[in-house]
């Protein structure tokens, strides 16, 4: 269940800074991913998460494997985006296949970088805004204006679309027009631009003091500082980001963000070959998460043999949870929790 990522903003935002930081470390990824397929727009980052590393020494494993996110570069947008002007097709069709847009807002000054169809990040927001309602309202309104809408038993869907249309009319965006969950499912089929989830992620100067902060709704980041960053060995980066006051990376930040935004957790595996964190989405139920790791995994369940994070490494690995009453066997209906440690039972 890897999580997708398309990084958005106008040209000149550093939006191309930013993901070449994620190239860099994609590059220290290829070992550990030798089958992947990546295109060049495309770099997988490993989610960050210090639990591994421990699970791993408890178990004595030297193999690790972390959750990913993977991040698309997608190509910058223009005003007139929705109707084709500049790679608009090509920026449109990429957020289609993401899970969560971000798009990147320059706030920082720099003479040498001209602010090119920018003025500010309120402003710069808006027109990526109003080109994706725009593509949205086409999309709607073309579905509104077919044939299939007149169909007998479309006329709940028939409903959501108009609900769709008002709203996209007046400049709201999909996630925000009220519907029910069933008038969503009837509208995924839309696939609206405007119905993903997204992350504002403001790209600030190397010395500003909102670095040293995290703030609710906007993840502040230097793309410049990140590129540095991704050049140095991991040692060298923490005294950097040490000598800036800066407590974690801005990548880092953003991928945490986005599990956030998507309701994502990860439960966690420990053996003799590897300790590996599983993204899942909150909520689902063991059978589920089983399927994670493989998919006849779902059908073959039979119970899950589960502790928790903080009881594997108190009481040394399985035999000490178990020895003192720590291990919990689950069934169907066990709903999955964050840092769950767990082994399925899986039948033949």
């Amino acid at each position: 269940m890897n999580l997708s990522v398309g990084i958005v903003g106008l040209p000149n935002v550093g939006k191309s800074t930013l993901f070449n930081a994620l190239l860099k470390r994609q590059q220290a990824l290829v070992a550990n991913y030798p089958f992947a397929t990546i295109e060049p727009n495309v770099g997988v980052v490993e989610v960050p998460d210090g639990r591994l590393a421990k699970l791993a020494g408890v178990v004595r494993t030297n193999k690790i494997v972390q959750a990913t996110v993977e991040f698309v570069d997608i190509a910058g947008l223009v005003a007139g985006a929705a109707t084709g002007a500049g790679l608009g097709n090509k920026f449109l069709s990429y957020i289609r296949e993401v899970d969560v847009i971000v798009q990147v807002l320059r706030d920082f000054a720099d003479s040498e970088v001209v602010k090119e169809g920018s003025v500010d990040p309120k402003s710069d927001y808006e027109v990526v805004a109003s080109e994706l309602i725009l593509k949205d309202l086409e999309t709607v309104l073309r579905a509104k204006e077919g044939k299939t809408l007149r169909e007998k038993g479309m006329e709940k869907k028939k409903e959501v679309v108009d609900k769709l249309y008002e709203g996209l009319n007046v400049g709201k965006p999909a996630r925000e027009i009220l519907l029910t969950n069933e008038e969503r499912e009837l509208a995924a089929d839309l696939f609206l631009l405007t119905m993903k989830k997204e992350i504002k992620v403001l790209n600030v100067g190397e010395n500003d003091p909102r670095l040293r902060e995290y703030f609710g709704d906007e993840v502040i980041i230097s793309a410049k500082i990140e590129a540095e960053l991704s050049m140095l060995a991991e040692t060298d980066a923490k005294a950097y980001m040490e000598e800036l006051g800066i407590k974690e990376s801005g990548l880092d930040k953003l991928i945490r963000k986005a599990y956030e935004t998507l309701g994502k957790i990860s439960f966690l595996t420990a053996g003799e070959i590897e300790a590996r964190a599983w993204t899942i989405d909150k909520g689902m139920k063991a059978p589920a998460a089983a399927g994670v790791i493989h998919t006849d995994f779902t059908k073959k369940f039979i119970k899950a043999k589960v502790t928790s994070y903080a009881d594997f490494l108190r009481y040394g690995g399985w035999k000490g949870v178990a020895e003192n009453g720590k291990l919990r066997m689950e069934g169907r209906d066990y709903v999955m929790a964050d840092g769950d440690v767990v082994e399925f039972m899986i039948g033949s």
